[in-house]
């Protein structure tokens, strides 16, 4: 889909209760087939994103064990900025759940925002040998 063939979405507001963890510009190398951003570019940046607020949590080594729930809105342009916010939803004994939304932000039209994606994902803490160990509850301060 070109940019000009994007259907008509009405902007939205961005989040007060996320924090912004993220943001992006997508590139020409980027595209899949269709010339839109790949799928695969764009969960891989989720993943990056949701890391951001459980490492506040870990203290240390943590990797990410499950892609809950991810839903593609609306197809990424190269040049769109992007712009990743995500909140803790779940902390576990070894684990920390995080919701993340992606809102695009096409760069001739900016402070007009689409959401583009959204996911939850979870995360574990892991000692040195890879395997689950307790986190704190209490956030580090950053």
């Amino acid at each position: 889909m070109t940019f000009e063939s994007t259907p008509i979405v009405p902007p939205v507001t961005l989040p007060t209760d996320k924090e912004l963890v993220l943001k992006v510009i997508p590139m020409p190398a980027d595209c899949n087939i269709n010339g839109d951003i790949f799928g695969g570019w764009v969960m891989a940046h989720v993943d990056v994103a949701g890391a951001v607020l459980p490492a506040r949590y870990v203290n240390g080594r943590m990797a990410t064990v499950a892609v809950n729930q991810f839903v593609f809105k609306q197809p990424v342009h190269v040049g769109d900025i992007l712009s990743f916010f995500a909140v803790v939803t779940r902390i576990g004994n070894t684990s920390v759940t995080v919701q993340v939304e992606v809102y695009a932000e096409h760069m001739r039209a900016q402070g007009s925002y689409i959401k583009v994606t959204e996911a939850s994902l979870t995360y574990v803490a892991i000692d040195d040998k890879g395997r689950p160990r307790p986190i704190e509850k209490s956030p580090t301060k950053v």
